[in-house]
């Protein structure tokens, strides 16, 4: 199974979207009045029956015609020939957009495949099934395994309104070709190591350099050594920016100073348009997701051999990372919510789950801990081996705050500042709190 482009670059392009996404459903779903009816979900007990009569639900997607949902399905109607699926397929890039208009109009999709980033703002809204009780009947699916990460982007007030079916961690490529010949013997493991792969890596006169900044993507790269350093984003309680710490400011002041070893062709693009820049060797460091892996493959094999990936390097509070994923939820207006339960407990299962991800030919990994923690995982995918270990230091940077769209947005813009050389990392720091400190104390 192969992902497509549109999800390599959607996948590339999280650092505000979801929580853009998260402001827009709830100004969209308040403004008309609508919250998509009851959150309290099912009731009953034991496994859910099969109706006894045909039933046909809509499922929404970006994935519906990719050869791994096919097979899938074909596997469904073998087991459940009363349960038709019709697939409403929407872009990647479009999707939640979708969505939104659907809730407002009020004839959302049965269920739906999601950003897992987004399950919190919908369901906040009472858009979505509170999927608790049919977990608790459930005999194919254990919440317990869910790496805790994944779990919390599918909770919201301390129930499970999704089911985490696939994801990636954020980890560091490098050009082997290149490290060798700077004379560097292994992936940088600390922040010094990293600066320093950097500047032995950086060659101007050769246009060669040592790793790659995007301006546009700023915050959403510069989590990890925030969180390395000590950080948080906001107070525990949401009502204030955290990130302007003394750790704040020493993760911006190193994060900004990479753009010395970053070229300049490539600081207003962004990771998934940069990518050509690691690919013909002008970059030799790229921190991006497990997607990235994928796109090298594909577009580049000319390169094989000549790469590879490892886990972030560590800052003084240990490692850091990352993480996105997406989930597959009932929205709250169903008619047949029995029955889109089966087909989403269907997919969610183990065995299914693991086809999904690490057993096509993808590079998605599962959010399921017993299957990253299995040898079966890296024999069939090397390459996700330090994506996957980087899951147990996995971070989210999804906020429930409706407010925190606005605030990262802000924190982005200064960042950008920052990078193109307008003020210092610390400046832009101090700006950005002062602006989300005025936003979150908006009424």
């Amino acid at each position: 199974m192969k992902r497509t482009h549109s999800t390599r670059r959607r996948r590339s392009g999280r650092l505000v979207f979801t929580l853009l996404v998260a402001g827009i459903l709830v100004a969209g779903m308040a403004g008309c009045g609508m919250g998509g009816g009851s959150d309290e979900g099912p009731e009953g007990s034991g496994p859910v029956k099969e109706p006894t009569e045909p039933v046909t639900i809509t499922f929404s997607s970006w994935v519906g015609n990719e050869a791994g949902m096919k097979r899938l399905y074909a596997k469904f109607r073998k087991k459940h020939p009363n349960i038709t699926v019709e697939f409403q397929n929407v872009p990647a890039e479009q999707s939640q957009q979708k969505l939104t208009t659907q809730l407002a109009g009020g004839n959302p999709p049965d269920t739906a495949y999601v950003d897992a980033g987004t399950v919190g703002a919908f369901a906040s809204r009472n858009a979505l099934l509170n999927l608790d009780n049919y977990l608790e009947r459930s005999e194919l699916i254990d919440p317990d395994e869910y790496v805790e990460a994944f779990k919390s982007f599918v909770t919201y007030e301390n129930s499970m309104y999704g089911l985490p079916f696939d994801g990636e961690s954020t980890g560091l490529f490098y050009r082997t070709d290149m490290f060798e010949a700077a004379g560097i013997e292994h992936p940088p493991t600390t922040w010094e190591e990293f600066e320093a792969a950097a500047k032995a890596l950086t060659k101007p006169e050769k246009k060669q350099y040592g790793f790659q900044l995007f301006a546009p993507e700023a915050a959403y790269y510069w989590y990890p050594w925030l969180w390395q350093a000590g950080g948080e984003l906001l107070t525990k309680d949401q009502k204030a920016v955290a990130f302007d710490s003394p750790a704040g400011k020493r993760a911006a002041e190193f994060y900004v100073g990479l753009k010395e070893y970053s070229t300049p062709d490539y600081l207003n693009s962004n990771s998934y348009d940069g990518r050509v820049a690691f690919a013909n060797g002008q970059v030799g460091m790229y921190v991006a997701g497990a997607w990235f892996a994928g796109v090298l493959e594909d577009e580049f094999p000319k390169i094989s051999g000549k790469w590879a990936s490892a886990p972030l390097p560590e800052g003084e509070a240990g490692c850091a990372t990352t993480i996105a994923g997406d989930a597959l939820v009932i929205f709250a207006n169903s008619d047949h919510p029995d029955a889109a339960w089966k087909w989403i407990e269907f997919l969610g299962s183990p065995e299914n789950v693991a086809e999904w991800t690490y057993k096509s030919e993808g590079t998605l990994l599962p959010p399921i801990q017993s299957q990253l923690d299995s040898p079966e995982l890296i024999e069939e995918k090397p390459v996700l081996e330090g994506f996957a270990e980087a899951m147990a230091c996995g971070r989210s940077n999804i906020i429930t705050n409706e407010k925190w769209g606005q605030v990262e947005e802000a924190l982005g813009e200064e960042l950008s500042r920052a990078i193109y050389g307008e003020k210092s990392a610390t400046e832009a720091i101090e700006d950005a709190a002062a602006k989300g400190n005025e936003i979150l104390a908006e009424d």
